[in-house]
Parts: C-alpha cells; sequence; structure tokens
C-alpha cells in the first residue's frame, strides 16, 4: 500500500516539474512540441522548418513567419511555458469585438437580417426574369 502511495506522489512530482519547464521554441524537439496542447504535428513541422531558416527573433516575428501561429495559439503557448529567446508572449489575444447585450443591439441585429433577407429575395427575382413587386 505505502509502495503505490509512494509511487502516485513521485509520480505528480514528475509530472509537476515537467509542466513548470520553459521551453524555447528554438530550441525545442519535435516531440517537446507535439506535446504541447493545441500543438500537432502539422504546426510542429512549420515551427521546425522556419526555424531552420533562422531562429525566431521574439514572438512577433515567430508569428508573422509560421502559418497557423497567432497571436491566440502564442498567447495560449507562452502559458504553457514556452518561450522566444527567453521570453513570454506578451502580445494581446485574438481582438474579440465585445457583444452587445442590450434590447437595441439585439434589434439591430435582427433588423439586418430583415433587411438582407430582402436583398436576397430582390436579387434573387431579378435573376429569374422577373421583376420586383411594385411598391405602392
Amino acid at each position: 500500500m505505502w509502495k503505490k502511495i509512494a509511487g502516485v506522489l513521485l509520480t505528480l512530482g514528475f509530472a509537476g516539474l515537467t509542466w513548470a519547464q520553459q521551453i524555447d521554441l528554438n530550441k525545442a524537439s519535435e516531440v517537446e512540441l507535439d506535446a504541447l496542447k493545441g500543438v500537432g504535428p502539422v504546426l510542429t513541422k512549420e515551427l521546425m522548418s522556419e526555424r531552420q531558416k533562422a531562429p525566431f527573433k521574439d514572438w512577433e516575428d515567430a508569428t508573422s513567419r509560421v502559418k497557423g501561429l497567432g497571436p491566440q495559439k502564442a498567447s495560449s503557448l507562452s502559458e504553457q511555458g514556452v518561450r522566444v529567446q527567453g521570453s513570454a508572449y506578451s502580445g494581446k489575444a485574438a481582438d474579440k469585438k465585445p457583444v452587445k447585450s442590450d434590447k437595441d443591439g439585439e434589434k439591430k441585429a435582427k433588423d439586418v437580417t430583415k433587411d438582407s433577407a430582402k436583398a436576397t429575395a430582390k436579387s434573387a427575382d431579378a435573376h429569374a426574369g422577373k421583376a420586383p413587386p411594385a411598391k405602392n
């Protein structure tokens, strides 16, 4: 029984150490990159390929050169301990527009949807050779 408890504690200790490690994007192995949450084989190959051309100077350099590595992914990787030249990602995560929750905002969204539906119907009538209905 004590051996099992000691084994579990030892395993948790090593897992904690692994999680706390920092990984330099310029020095990480393929296996280390694949082990990161949100990084698959395609992104790993892109990172390795761009890194062979020249080491990444900073996060901006990495995000501009590697397809699939945007601000949101860079922020996520930085939270997992990934660093570029020793620095964490400090840019903004994806710029998100706030969603209006007031009744006016909802009404405007509905009106825009109705207007686009009307425009689509008019366009369909025009393409079908029909004239739009006359307004009285």
